[in-house]
């Protein structure tokens, strides 16, 4: 059975899946993202590497590192995921610069419990103010708990310049040209660079970024044609088809969860 349940409260965004045969595709959220593995296994990589996440695992995704995801064999998978804003959680576990996860997958009963617990009080539409307390007690187990390391992985300026230009012009087609002539790369030098720093090639980056920019408008006014129009898909079928690779649910569903 698949299921994609999502709600957010407190400035955080909560998930409770349960999954068989559907695969995430290639994609990163801007986010931070820590889940619980609650049955099955999840199978998924990340910086190059397979990763397994077997009952009571807390994973950790930094932003924009790239993931799929899949249940590891036929018995299926059920796990909850925490989507929280990068500044959020810098101020959660008080750190001024961007950090990273250095370890994916953790076994620890109290800070896995702790996020079940938010990741429930949200799901179940608890008062924000207890969210925002749950919130609080898991990020001094994050602080406690994890391996937090300073972002020693800063793309370089080329990069960054490149999702910038991207970013801005997502309601238009990618414009290969435009952009290697800025960058004064070739085609082909721009699209290998981009994928040795990222894990996508620059069409996917595009992609994920128009989706991201859909949900959040989708989030912010309730009116799924006008995200349509905005961030440049044909359709709505079109957004349906890239939301659901990324987000397991159609931008139809995701949006009568709220």
């Amino acid at each position: 059975m698949e299921k994609f349940l999502y709600k957010k409260s407190a400035g955080i965004t909560a998930l409770s899946a349960s999954m068989t045969e559907f695969k995430y595709k290639k994609h990163a959220h801007k986010e931070y993202a820590i889940g619980v593995t609650l049955r099955g296994i999840q199978h998924y990589h990340i910086d190059g590497s397979l990763q397994l996440s077997h009952q009571n695992g807390v994973m950790f995704f930094n932003p924009e590192q790239v993931h799929d995801g899949m249940a590891h064999d036929k018995s299926g998978l059920d796990y909850v995921m925490l989507y929280i804003d990068t500044q959020m959680l810098l101020e959660g576990i008080g750190k001024k610069d961007i950090v990273r996860f250095s370890t994916p997958i953790l076994y620890d009963n109290r800070l896995g419990q702790r996020v079940v617990n938010l990741s429930q009080a949200i799901l179940s539409e608890k008062d924000e103010a207890l969210c925002s307390e749950l919130f609080l007690s898991l990020t001094d187990s994050l602080v406690l708990q994890t391996n937090l390391s300073l972002d020693d992985k800063k793309d370089g300026s080329i990069i960054r310049k490149a999702k910038d230009m991207i970013y801005g012009n997502l309601e238009h087609v990618l414009k290969l040209d435009e952009i290697c002539t800025e960058l004064d790369l070739s085609k082909y030098q721009f699209i290998r660079l981009f994928k040795a720093h990222t894990g996508i090639s620059p069409y996917q980056y595009f992609l994920n970024c128009k989706v991201e920019r859909a949900k959040q408008l989708i989030e912010k006014n309730r009116d799924i044609y006008s995200a349509v129009a905005a961030c440049g898909f044909f359709d709505l079928t079109h957004l349906n088809k890239h939301f659901k690779s990324v987000y397991g649910t159609t931008a139809l569903e995701y949006i009568s969860h709220f």
